[in-house]
């Protein structure tokens, strides 16, 4: 698919108000540029399957975002800070249903048919980020900083300090609020009047107007359309089209009003749905889930069905680049050397990467033939701006794809590495190789562009240097327990121990241990009781994918029988467990290395990290609202938070004496010496 034709597709997208079929998009992409038609329809097809451009309704057929959403109407809840100072902030409040082309101050709203005129508000910048968080948390500054030119100088201008203030394009409720006789808990209720323009209209719904059985069927129908989109769709591509998706899939009921606002349902109605890290970003997903981390670099822009011979190659050998991304390669070694092939080959596949003869040579030859073309008219003076920064990218790019390759070659156990080990890596290469594609251009960009691209690549190399802090250590540590393991029969009187791994589900809050390996999941179920603090109030069951549950064996457990031994479940190939405590807690339970002890020795907390949640707490997602009103709530909220969570609780702490103290306690009458 060429550019003119990719362009064209979006234009059609924006302007279909309806249903349509893949003919009907293929013709009209034609008639822009009326060239390769045997592979357009194909290519079409798959092109907006695989980025999600489109709703899917049949064979061939979708619904655009413009066509699903434009006839829905949606609630905002203005909060009470926003009726005090007689405002509303934009924000995210017209996520999913405006159109993603368009920031938040380039809306427009009515009133009774008249325009809601814009007004200035100041403050400081974490004043304005939760009306932007539903982008994402990573986001809000982002949003905030493209509010106007001067937020985003004043950004710019220190990357590792925010602005003291800034400004940020609200809208002027005075008169509305005062006229509506607005009250806290009042919503507005929105209808789109354009969605490719962003124009919306608000009318009032008072706080009282609804059934509360009405706002619980739409409460119910929400999460099971996020519930389904997390199953079909798994983490999106960014939080708008999680948002999307949820809606799509979806019962009707999430698509009528009454309705709650998407960020009172989010943050203070639903027990199902939260904010889980993914990477260095966030999304929604699963409460009490962790999303799994991906086994390499994530190659699914790279598998377009029109790749060039060179972006095959490049495919083949798992580097997720483009030809603009080689070609800004060629751009920074003529400016660093004049253009040498086999360096650039080598920074495009660094040695790390297993290169044939054939493939090596035929990257050789498309990096020979840029360099002949470009040094016609390359300029290293008109380059002085763009090429250091160009430079930079660069690097980081190849660091990134060579500490990828040498990861994926199974050196070590992944479940030693730090958590999103390859969405982080991921993630660092897709937003550099952005950067790189923007920067193969012979017109450098404006000043303010270049610093903001700088100041994102500080941003970009700071964190992979952190995760390849973390991931050097987890290496270390795996080589180093590596070297302590004695196999099993060098001798008789030793011990056999492992070393095992809980994390509750949803939380950072983990636990390393060593026990004997005979020991069976009846006596694990009180080790982790132990570990956490908990009391054993609550049913529970162990679980794991490639085994059957016994719940014949063992009517309590309801899982894996508990006279199970840690050593049987390895004979099944069985490294790792859920253990499921009541409704509310799951705990992932990690097999790791084993190792002879010379005599018998008590179970031993070596590590750990977080203080775990009282048991009677509702769960993952209340725990951590819990824990930021403690943190960061206001006096009533912290006294809440308190009384919840124990008057002596620290989020942070994690004593390990303690822990083995609770462990001996508690073990003492409940396991028997092996």
């Amino acid at each position: 698919m060429t550019t003119t034709q990719e362009e064209t597709l979006y234009d059609f997208l924006d302007n279909a108000a309806g249903a349509f079929e893949l003919d009907d998009i293929v013709s009209f992409m034609r008639r822009a540029e009326p060239s390769r038609f045997n592979q357009l329809a194909m290519e079409t097809e798959i092109f907006i399957n695989s980025r999600n451009l489109a709703f899917s309704s049949g064979k061939r057929q979708w619904i655009s975002r413009r066509g699903f959403f434009g006839p829905l109407s949606f609630v905002i809840s203005p909060s009470r800070l926003e009726l005090v100072n007689g405002i509303l902030v934009p924000g995210h409040r017209c996520v999913p249903f405006a159109n993603p082309g368009l920031l938040p101050q380039e809306y427009s709203f009515f009133w009774q048919g008249s325009q809601v005129p814009f007004t200035t508000t100041e403050g400081a910048p974490e004043e304005f980020y939760p009306f932007y968080s539903v982008y994402g948390e990573e986001y809000a500054p982002q949003y905030v900083a493209r509010d106007n030119d001067k937020n985003e100088a004043a950004f710019n201008s220190d990357p590792y300090d925010e602005p003291p203030e800034v400004s940020v394009k609200t809208l002027d409720m005075r008169n509305i609020y005062r006229e509506a006789s607005f009250v806290p808990g009042d919503r507005f209720t929105v209808r789109t009047l354009d969605w490719k323009k962003g124009h919306f209209e608000l009318g009032k719904s008072g706080k009282d107007d609804w059934n509360p059985a009405d706002l619980a069927a739409w409460l119910e129908a929400a999460e099971e359309g996020f519930e389904l989109s997390f199953n079909v769709l798994g983490p999106a591509s960014c939080t708008e089209e999680q948002l999307a998706y949820a809606y799509w899939y979806a019962p009707p009921r999430m698509r009528e009003i009454p309705a709650y606002s998407l960020e009172e349902f989010l943050y203070k109605r639903t027990e199902k749905v939260e904010t889980v890290p993914y990477g260095i970003e966030t999304r929604f997903w699963h409460a009490g889930r962790e999303i799994p981390d991906h086994k390499g670099l994530d190659t699914g822009n790279a598998a377009r069905p029109d790749k060039t011979p060179v972006e095959e190659i490049l495919h083949r050998l798992k580097i997720p680049a483009s030809e603009f991304i080689v070609q800004s390669y060629v751009r920074d070694s003529l400016y660093r050397e004049g253009g040498e092939t086999p360096l650039i080959v080598e920074r495009i596949a660094p040695a790390s990467i297993e290169l044939d003869n054939r493939s090596r040579k035929l990257l050789a030859c498309y990096v020979e033939s840029v360099l002949e073309d470009f040094r016609d008219f390359y300029s290293p003076f008109a380059d002085k701006a763009m090429g250091p920064i160009r430079t930079r990218a660069g690097e980081l790019h190849t660091a990134v794809i060579d500490l990828a390759s040498r990861l994926g070659k199974g050196d070590i156990d992944p479940s030693w590495l730090p958590r999103h080990t390859f969405i982080i890596l991921s993630q660092i290469q897709n937003h550099t190789a952005y950067a790189l594609e923007d920067m193969n251009t012979d017109e450098s960009p404006p000043d303010t562009e270049l610093d903001a691209l700088d100041g994102s690549l500080d941003g970009m190399i700071e964190t992979y240097e952190d995760i390849k802090e973390l991931i050097d250590e987890a290496l270390d540590k795996f080589r180093r327990n590596k070297l302590t393991i004695i196999r099993a029969g060098n001798n008789s009187g030793a011990v056999s121990e492992r070393l095992i791994q809980l994390t509750i589900g949803g939380i950072d809050v983990w636990r390393r241990l060593v026990f004997a390996e005979s020991r069976t999941l009846g006596e694990l179920h009180w080790i982790i009781q132990a570990a956490f603090g908990w009391r054993g109030s609550q049913g529970f069951k162990f679980s794991a994918e490639n085994i059957p549950e016994k719940s014949e064996r063992n009517l309590f457990s309801g899982g894996i029988d508990l006279n199970t031994s840690i050593k049987e479940l390895e004979g099944q190939n069985v490294f790792g467990l859920i253990y499921e405590y009541g409704t509310i807690w799951n705990v992932r339970i990690m097999i790791l290395s084993r190792h002879e002890s010379p005599a018998q020795k008590p179970v031993r907390c070596v590590a750990g990290a977080g203080a775990a949640p009282p048991e009677y707490i509702n769960g993952p997602l209340k725990f951590k609202r819990a824990v930021s009103a403690l943190e960061s709530g206001n006096d009533m909220e912290r006294l809440g938070a308190r009384k919840e969570l124990g008057m002596e609780f620290s989020p942070g702490e994690f004593d390990m004496d303690a822990c083995n103290r609770n462990l001996a306690a508690v073990l003492a009458g409940k396991i028997q010496p092996v």
